[in-house]
């Protein structure tokens, strides 16, 4: 595992952080561990993967393509 050192953090951010892991019974550690990884970026998708999961898609509703008639459920939902 690694480890990384954040320096000139502001003293009232911490101190949030330090009640919420006391809120969550856990230490400040544990607190921003949790943070770091509820909040991970998302690995975007080259434009290959993006094509390839478009035509994925496609062939998964190949038979579903004009059985829906999106027109009756526009019309549905305006008249709701």
């Amino acid at each position: 595992m690694g480890q990384v050192l954040i320096r000139n953090l502001d003293d009232a951010l911490i101190a949030d952080y330090k009640r919420a892991a006391a809120g969550h019974g856990r230490s400040l550690e544990a607190e921003l561990r949790e943070a770091l990884a509820a909040n991970r970026p998302r690995k975007r998708l080259s434009p290959t993967e993006l094509i390839a999961l478009s035509q994925s898609l496609r062939e998964h509703t190949r038979n579903q393509v004009g059985s829906i008639e999106g027109w009756r459920l526009i019309r549905e939902d305006r008249d709701r």
